[in-house]
Parts: C-alpha cells; structure tokens; sequence
C-alpha cells in the first residue's frame, strides 16, 4: 500500500512537473557584441537588416536603451546579474583582482535553474560551442548547462543566450555597404578611410542579421516558435571612436527589439508593432526575464522588471559608469534622461585619446586623425577630441544636439544649469546607492602592468607608433602634469623595448605601419 502510494505521488509529481514546464516559456537572449542601434529599423542607411526589421515590426522596439557601461567585461557582469557593476564590485574592466559576487547576487542562470530552467551559452554562427561570458568577477558555481542548439528542444523550458562576434573587430564580413553613401557622426572627418572602417562595421551588422535569421528559422523548424520569447540586445555601443569604452550614447545606447509569440499571453504593457521610448537599463532585461519565468526579484536586485502585474515603475534616470578600460585610467559617471545628458569626469586631467594600445592598433581611424590633426585640417568638433584635458562636467541636450557635440555644463540659460543640477543629484544618490561615493581611484600601478603586458606582445614597427603618439602627446599644448609624468614613464618603458636584442630593428615608414596594425586585429579586447 505504501509503495503505491509513494508510486502514485511520484507520478502526479512528474505530472504536475511537466504541466508547469509546459505552461512556462522558453526564453532566448541574442545578444551582439559592440554594436549600437545602426539597424535598418533605427533608420541607418546602407545597411540591410530585415530579419531585426521583421522582428522589430512584430515585436517592441525601444530607442531608449542603455548599457550600464560602454566596455565588454563590466556590462556584461552587469546584466548577467541585474546590478550595476560598481555595486558588485566589477567596474575594473578585465580586473586582474576579481572578487566573489555580494551576499546575495547571483547570475541569472543561477536563479533560472533552481527555477526548473535548463540554461545554455551559445556562440553566433556556430549554435555548437559556448558563447562569450567575459564575467568580471569570481564565480565558482556552474555558468551554463549546455553550449548546442540541438539539446534545446528536449530541455524545456529553456533559458539560452546566442552571443554574436562578428560585430567585433576583426571583421571580415561580405561587402555590402557604400563607403561613400554612409552617414557619418560629425566628430568623425570625411576621409575614405574612415568611410571605409565605417561600412565595413555596417556590413558585420548585415552578417548578424543573417545569422539571427538561421536562428530564428531553427526555432520554426524545431517547433519552439510559438512558446519561445525573445530579446535581441547589445553589450553596448559601437567599436568605433568615441564609441566603445566612452559613457555617451555612442558608447552606452544599445538596439533593444523584444518580442512575445502571439499565441502566449501578452504581459501586461507589452505592446506589439509599436515603438517605446521608455529609458531602460540593461539590468532590466535581466529582472523582466525572471519575472517571465516566474522567479521573483531578487531583494539585491537592482534592474527593474519591464511588463505583467509585478512591474516595476519606469526610469526617469539611467546611469552609467565607466572605469579603467585596458591601461587607460578613467573614473566617469553619467545620468540620462529623455532630454539630457550629464556626465562627471573624475579624473579631467587625462585627455580623451589617454594612450591605448588596443584602439591604436585596431581602429585605423585614429591613425587618420592623428595625421589630420597635425594637419590642422579637423573641424573644430572633431579637433577638441585631441584636447589634453577633459571638461570636469558635460551636459548634452539629446533632442537638439543627438551627437553630443555641444557642452552646455556652463551654458548660462536656466534650463541648461537646472538640468545640470538635476542631473548631478541624481548622480549623487546613484554613488551612495552603489557604494561608490568614497570609492578611491584605482591604483596607477594597475594601468602600468597593463603597459607591460602589452609592450611585451606588441610588434617593433607597433611599438614606434606608439612612441610616436607619446612624442605628439607630450608636445601637445595644455597638456597635465600628471598626464605628462604617466607618458613620459610610458615612453621610457617603449624605447627600452625597443632597444632590446629581442626586437629586431624595423624600416616600416609610419605610414604603411599603421595600414598594417589596423589590419592586425586583436579580438580579445
């Protein structure tokens, strides 16, 4: 009698079980590396995305969606666990200090498997090996389940991340785009390099369109259409000057598209065919994904759910930060509004084009407006980037000025210094609420390790390039004092390198040099 019973209770168990899976949805993060909103449905010309298109016109499309910070390792820390990276400790991009995650913080696979979800990270294009993670922090627990699209189907429901790199530098992508139809962002010169890099960024994003398509096309196949909700995202912004690494919209405005079958319930403010400019963080996506699956928030949670009965109220603010990136370092916090952006340069003293190598050798462009600086033949918008010294706060008006060129931070009309006001309060309670407020700067030393390591896998001709930036940096005028000590310490440690018997002595003149390191790509950064 007992064993029936006992047989009887584990078979309405798996009964029950099966029926919650069912009722529960899959869920399918496709996520691209580097990539801003440049889609087809953001109005960027010549690029071709109709699938993200397609999707979008089905789906919501937001045009207010953030990262928390513009680099790889600190956002993606961020959203896989629904906190900003300065509250968890992993601002420091690719810190070599890493730390557990807080009492309480977790990453959402964590809480998707205790939840009954099977969790899987897959590379774009592939579908077959385990996608990219770039978590900031030490995690000692199981990341992922799986890594193939082809377990999927017999592990519902299923939470699973697609993540792209063909957005990446290191591109390599079909040609599609005409270098001389694109629009260029006016801090950028009209030079057909520059064209050329640009296009050549636009033709990736095409390729990702395609890949996304197969995927959306696998789901069809394997009858995972109807059941499975998606959210197509960025890490954040694009790989290009200005871009990537920089807490502008450039750098932090993401292509945000979320689509809910039609036969699924519809969560409640999710509205279909229609585009939203509601501000939205990306540690949104990761509270609204648990909400899907039927997990509550978190308490230490501090992304807010989207949509359905437990939504959270929207954003008025989103904020961001953005620390040391590589050797280069920065300690900035931003506030953004519909309206405005503000931004608080901690540490002014250090121009923007601060030495790195990664963005010297990998983006051609700068090589390109290193030469037309000289030249004096930059706009005056494009030239300020080359100032030795950064504006302690800025201020940009979103609606009249979408490519923040204009600082309006000391601006004397009243709306300009109340949302400057505005907006630094803000800030204010967003540093108490992250623990950042009395926060030190990270050590030099840490910025100087990242030198050697990278002196030491850099090729002689790339190494004179550098010495030569240095040598055109420290000649510059308005340059700081304390900028001037860090390059001179550089420089020193680069013609020492260079000197060594290990480094054969190079004839490439500067400028075939820099054609050939544009074209050396390095896709670990």
């Amino acid at each position: 009698m007992k064993r029936s019973i006992c047989l009887c209770s584990c078979l309405l168990f798996l009964f029950l079980s099966h029926g919650l899976a069912a009722e529960r949805p899959n869920i399918l993060w496709l996520i691209t590396e580097d990539m801003g909103p440049e889609l087809g449905c953001y109005g960027t010309p010549q690029v071709s995305t109709p699938v993200l298109d397609g999707l979008a016109a089905k789906g919501m499309r937001f045009t207010n969606a953030f990262t928390v910070t513009p680099v790889c390792s600190t956002s993606r820390s961020s959203f896989c666990t629904g906190n900003y990276a300065l509250t968890i400790g992993a601002h420091q991009h690719r810190t070599r200090q890493k730390q557990p995650l807080p009492e309480g913080v977790r990453p959402i696979t964590a809480w998707l498997r205790d939840a009954g979800y099977y969790t899987s990270n897959m590379k774009g294009g592939s579908l077959a090996q385990p996608g990219k993670t770039d978590w900031n922090f030490v995690f000692d627990g199981k990341r992922f389940d799986g890594a193939k699209w082809s377990e999927l189907k017999d592990h519902q429901p299923f939470y699973a991340q697609v993540n792209h790199s063909q957005s990446h530098r290191g591109w390599g992508a079909p040609r599609h785009a005409d270098p001389a139809q694109v629009e260029l962002p006016p801090y950028y010169p009209d030079h057909p390099v520059v064209r050329d890099d640009w296009a050549q960024y636009l033709d990736e994003v095409t390729e990702v369109d395609g890949l996304i398509g197969k995927i959306l096309k696998r789901l069809e196949a394997d009858g995972l259409a109807d059941n499975t909700m998606i959210i197509m995202m960025g890490d954040h912004g694009r790989a290009h000057v200005r871009g990537k690494q920089w807490p502008y919209d450039s750098g932090l405005r993401i292509p945000l598209i979320i689509y809910v079958p039609p036969g699924m319930p519809q969560p409640k403010g999710f509205l279909p065919g229609t585009v939203s400019d509601q501000l939205i963080e990306a540690i949104d996506l990761t509270a609204t994904t648990l909400a899907w699956a039927g997990v509550p928030k978190p308490k230490t949670m501090e992304g807010r759910v989207l949509f359905g009965d437990q939504a959270d109220p929207p954003r008025e603010v989103a904020f961001a930060s953005r620390d040391r990136c590589d050797m280069a370092l920065f300690r900035i916090r931003t506030a953004r509004d519909k309206r405005y952006r503000y931004i608080r340069n901690g540490r002014p003293d250090w121009p923007f084009f601060a030495l790195n190598f990664y963005k010297e050798y990998s983006y051609p462009m700068i090589s390109v407006m290193r030469d037309l600086h000289e030249q004096g033949k930059l706009t005056p918008v494009q030239d300020r980037l080359f100032a030795m010294t950064r504006p302690r706060e800025e201020l940009y008006d979103i609606v009249a000025d979408p490519w923040e060129t204009v600082n309006l931070a000391e601006s004397p009309k009243p709306e300009h210094q109340q949302a400057r006001a505005r907006l630094s309060q803000q800030v204010d309670a967003w540093l108490e609420q992250t623990g950042d407020r009395d926060r030190p700067l990270e050590s030099l030393d840490v910025g100087m390790a990242e030198v050697t390591s990278r002196i030491k896998r850099s090729k002689p001709a790339q190494l004179t390039y550098i010495d030569q930036v240095l040598t055109q940096q420290l000649n510059s005028a308005g340059i700081s004092e304390s900028y001037r000590t860090y390059a001179q310490t550089v420089q020193a440690l680069v013609r020492t390198a260079l000197k060594s018997p290990s480094a054969p002595p190079s004839n490439t003149n500067r400028k075939g040099r820099k054609r050939k390191t544009a074209a050396t790509q390095e896709t670990q950064e």
